[in-house]
């Protein structure tokens, strides 16, 4: 399995689409390894497709648009939202543990939005 973690340093990104890295980390029972990765510039659907095309299975975010997921489900990748923020270590040790805590959160509008200051969920 692979997880995605949209990063800022080494806590995960508010919103996966301005990320500047991400954290792929490649698991079989236990992390057996971690790249950080700069994507491509955020254009609707981009994002989804070069993920996919790096055989990531999952990806663990803070926000991110329902359009976005629409994209994400389309490649087989399944979305957990709503991470709060913290390392993205921290944060996968936690999922592969089952004791991920999440509140999904989405934002409403598209690319280029101003999306407030992300404290909104849906």
């Amino acid at each position: 399995m692979k997880v995605a973690v949209p990063i800022e340093g080494e806590m995960i990104a508010e919103h996966f689409g301005h990320a500047p890295q991400f954290a792929i980390y490649t698991v079989d029972g236990d992390v057996l390894k971690k790249e950080i990765l700069v994507p491509p510039p955020h254009e609707p659907g981009v994002i989804p497709q070069w993920l996919s095309s790096l055989g990531v299975d999952c990806i663990l975010c803070g926000m991110l648009g329902q359009r976005a997921v629409a994209f994400f489900e389309e490649f087989g990748i399944k979305v957990v939202s709503g991470v709060p923020p913290m390392p993205a270590d921290e944060a996968v040790a936690r999922f592969l543990a089952g004791s991920l805590r999440v509140t999904p959160r989405f934002c409403g509008g598209g690319h280029g939005h101003g999306c407030g200051g992300h404290g909104h969920g849906l």
